[in-house]
């Protein structure tokens, strides 16, 4: 077995790009893919929307109880507070179909340049109202940008290696979270708190919004701009989405609804309750968030790189499946039992969640995959916003937090039985998985 190390390949072809190709080995998973200078730039560029996306989720989750405690939020109010605020991710609908008529550079620009502006508010809001507000906005601004990052590593990189570049991106995003771990555990010593964290991010945000402009165009975009295939109005690409591949559509939504809504409150919530119910302080949940999560993460490239060698049905039926039976366990384990728990179901979660990022930039052509991306995150932003109301009644008829949670894990159990009939598109080039001549 060759050893863990950067490998520099032979020229592949008479153009620089070819030549700058590079490779890392690891292990048992064969060698990543060979990436050129321009998708190398492409690759880090993208990769900073879900960082920030992943930071501000897990800010809110991490910090929910000092929040709370800030805003005055009474405890029978916030599952449907937080239910509403993730409802913005709904608005990303709005924006993501400009990405497909204007292009997926110019909107991954505007898109940070509207999180930031947003993330600040959320900084200053005075009360509960302008709180959920600012954090509506922000979260569509945030949705937005990071379906039309993923959908841009897609269309970029080799069909062969399509899986491990999408879980890279989703690792490396959510180094975002264990930013927000770190700085979670100086939450009691910053200066304003939980709002001083919020403040926190602008330094970095500001820094990418130059980054940005040196990101090229997708290259399939700039294909169906010239063949004449892009659509010319905004509302084209939603049309399309829904009367192109209505099945596929349909089973990608039910699974996204399904395993949100049972997942979402169970890993929102982990940290209220380790601090509640197991009497944890801050700086302990975000040991658990930073050194156990890095752990978990990993699930997204090991996830990735399985699914292009064995397949996206197999491996994500089988990740589907034991994401809820781990967090079953970690609801209901007691001392240190609950590491090992949240570790696996961090791992498998994030793995679920990577291959149905990639299934949804690959069922769907060019014209409308940003689109597409999107209304997968729409439909898990509904579910889990039923996820968190459902509790919010379970909690009040059992008095547990830990059995509410656990039951809703009934839903998400689901989908991993509609995966199974989904196509297998690992080492497809995505024109053979989704023609536009089928989609008119």
């Amino acid at each position: 077995m060759d050893d863990p190390a950067i490998i520099v390949e032979p020229e592949a072809g008479p153009g620089a790009e070819d030549a700058d190709r590079k490779s890392i080995h690891l292990g048992f998973l064969g060698r990543t893919p060979p990436f050129t200078k321009r998708q190398r730039r492409v690759f880090w560029i993208a990769s900073t929307a879900g960082f920030f996306d992943q930071y501000d989720r897990a800010l809110l989750s991490l910090a929910l109880k000092q929040i709370q405690s800030g805003l005055k939020i009474a405890e029978s109010q916030l599952g449907a507070m937080l239910s509403v605020i993730r409802l913005g991710y709904l608005l990303s609908l709005l924006m993501t179909p400009f990405a497909d008529v204007f292009g997926r550079r110019r909107l991954l620009l505007y898109t940070i340049i509207g999180y930031t502006v947003f993330t600040g508010l959320i900084a200053i809001a005075p009360n509960e109202k302008t709180f959920v507000v600012f954090q509506i906005i922000a979260r569509a601004f945030a949705g937005a940008e990071a379906a039309i990052a993923m959908v841009i590593v897609a269309e970029e990189v080799d069909a062969a290696y399509r899986g491990w570049a999408i879980g890279l991106l989703a690792s490396v995003s959510s180094i975002g979270y264990g930013l927000a771990a770190i700085v979670f555990a100086f939450v009691n010593m910053i200066p304003y708190g939980w709002r001083g964290m919020y403040a926190i991010a602008l330094i970095p945000l500001v820094v990418i919004i130059p980054l940005r402009r040196v990101l090229p165009e997708s290259a399939r975009f700039e294909k169906e701009k010239l063949e004449g295939l892009k659509p010319l109005k905004v509302w084209e690409p939603v049309a399309r989405l829904y009367t192109a591949y209505p099945k596929r559509l349909a089973m990608m939504l039910s699974i996204s609804f399904l395993s949100s809504m049972g997942g979402n409150p169970a890993g929102f919530l982990f940290p209220k309750f380790l601090q509640d119910v197991h009497n944890w302080s801050p700086a302990k949940v975000s040991s658990l968030f930073f050194f156990g999560g890095a752990l978990g993460i990993v699930g997204s490239i090991i996830a990735g790189r399985m699914s292009d060698r064995f397949g996206r049905r197999v491996m994500g039926t089988a990740f589907l499946i034991l994401a809820p039976l781990l967090t079953i366990w970690m609801y209901t384990a007691s001392g240190w039992l609950i590491l090992p728990a949240w570790i696996l179901e961090t791992f498998f979660d994030f793995a679920g969640m990577m291959i149905l990022s990639a299934y949804s930039a690959e069922l769907f052509p060019t014209s409308y995959r940003s689109t597409a991306s999107s209304a997968l995150a729409i439909a898990g932003t509904t579910g889990g916003a039923l996820g968190l109301f459902l509790e919010g009644v379970l909690y009040n008829l059992t008095g547990s937090l830990s059995r509410a949670v656990c039951y809703l894990t009934v839903f998400w159990m689901i989908a991993p039985a509609i995966l199974w009939f989904f196509p297998e598109t690992s080492g497809r080039e995505l024109e053979e998985i989704s023609p536009e001549a089928n989609a008119i």
